[in-house]
């Protein structure tokens, strides 16, 4: 009994430390938000201060605005256009029987493994030869071709596990294939969809190089470029306390997107995990 006390409270004396290591920078990141002046570099863990002229400062900022509602834009449209094509894409794979099928997947998946960086310049010269530099269809492009290897992925193993018969029961109704995505497989595929939307919506929103290099005016940066240019009274002051407040209001919406759809997530992640 005592060695199973003592590895028990070990155990949840180790999640403690995680979290507290985990959190702790978010912690940080809000309190500083709330504190002005030197109260900003005086390491402490309670709040010495508390203001709102962070946030009034950054809500003040017609551009900051603008630059929430572009990324709302980008992210929203991303998320549309790589789960529309991943739907189809992953019916394919999954139920449509053709040579190559295995290898076109972990072609897919062997996609996704490339870092931005290293297709920057192709995608900077795509998007000048498509006149889209400096506007949202060249973030939606470039964030679509990175989202959806994964989207493809998740909803193909999702749909493999969905029963044949529900599909030869359609085909024997006269049901089209579009029918049956859209009627038959689309209702099914919820929890894999709204994992993959809100995982590909949240990367759209983060994102921070492409971002930079595809645009250059104020009017069309995303929320990551317009934080990180963020300027103080001087061009030596660098001002933590507005940036921290700008990190701060466009972190929360996520994070209560990520609580309110948890249970979904883990069902879409687990999703092919178990067969029975």
């Amino acid at each position: 009994m005592e060695r199973y006390v003592f590895k028990t409270t070990l155990f949840y004396m180790a999640v403690v430390l995680i979290v507290i290591v985990a959190v702790y920078p978010f912690y940080y990141a809000i309190l500083t938000s709330f504190e002005t002046g030197t109260a900003i570099f005086n390491p402490n863990v309670l709040p010495e201060a508390f203001s709102l002229a962070n946030y009034q400062a950054v809500l003040s900022k017609g551009a900051f605005i603008r630059s929430v509602g572009n990324s709302l834009l980008i992210a929203g449209v991303t998320v549309a256009f790589a789960l529309l094509m991943a739907v189809t894409a992953s019916y394919a794979l999954a139920r449509v029987r053709f040579r190559g099928r295995g290898l076109l997947l972990m072609t897919i998946l062997a996609v996704s493994m490339f870092p931005q960086i290293a297709v920057l310049s192709g995608l900077y010269e795509l998007v000048n030869l498509f006149g889209l530099y400096n506007s949202p269809f060249a973030l939606i492009l470039s964030y679509t071709i990175f989202t959806l290897p994964f989207t493809v992925w998740v909803l193909t193993t999702f749909m493999r596990d969905l029963p044949v018969e529900i599909e030869e029961a359609a085909i024997v109704d006269g049901a089209t294939p579009w029918v049956i995505i859209t009627r038959v497989f689309l209702p099914l595929l919820w929890p894999a969809m709204v994992t993959t939307g809100l995982l590909a919506f949240i990367g759209a929103w983060n994102e921070f190089l492409f971002a930079l290099t595809f645009t250059i005016s104020e009017t069309q940066r995303t929320v990551p470029v317009a934080i990180a240019l963020l300027s103080g009274a001087s061009q030596q002051e660098i001002p933590w306390g507005t940036i921290m407040a700008a990190s701060v209001l466009v972190t929360v919406p996520l994070i209560v997107l990520v609580l309110i759809f948890q249970r979904k997530i883990v069902a879409g992640l687990t999703a092919g995990g178990v067969k029975g």
